[in-house]
């Protein structure tokens, strides 16, 4: 029998549709230190993607209701305090501060930012007991 082999996925990106591009590269770019250009807004190398695309109708502009669209993994506790702090700085929309919950495996802390127009990313990090 042959071995099935699995392709990588080394990266990948949210697709959302905005209703004013200019302002949603600048807000990503300045707010969320992303590059920006025609094509995505990333950050640490594609660590954060976004793929912004001008919306035709301001109705086609639909943001998850009570969830986020993106959530993003942070490596420590440490880390995710700094980057809280960094886009509490450059201005981003803060939707939840950074909160730990303790779980039997550990603690698991994370915080949510919005855009302009609604859409929420999520950012966490977990703590193993040792």
């Amino acid at each position: 029998m042959a071995e099935i082999v699995k392709a990588k996925v080394e990266n990948s990106l949210t697709v959302l549709l905005v209703s004013d591009l200019e302002k949603s590269m600048k807000y990503y770019e300045d707010a969320l230190g992303c590059e920006v250009n025609e094509h995505w807004a990333i950050r640490d190398n594609f660590g954060l993607g976004f793929k912004l695309i001008q919306a035709k109708n301001i109705e086609d502009v639909r943001p998850n209701k009570g969830t986020w669209n993106t959530y993003a993994y942070i490596k420590t506790h440490d880390e995710l305090d700094a980057l809280y702090l960094e886009l509490k700085k450059n201005g981003a929309i803060i939707v939840s501060e950074p909160k730990a919950i303790e779980q039997d495996w550990g603690s698991w802390k994370d915080f949510s930012v919005r855009d302009l127009d609604g859409y929420v990313i999520g950012f966490g990090s977990g703590n193993k007991n040792d």
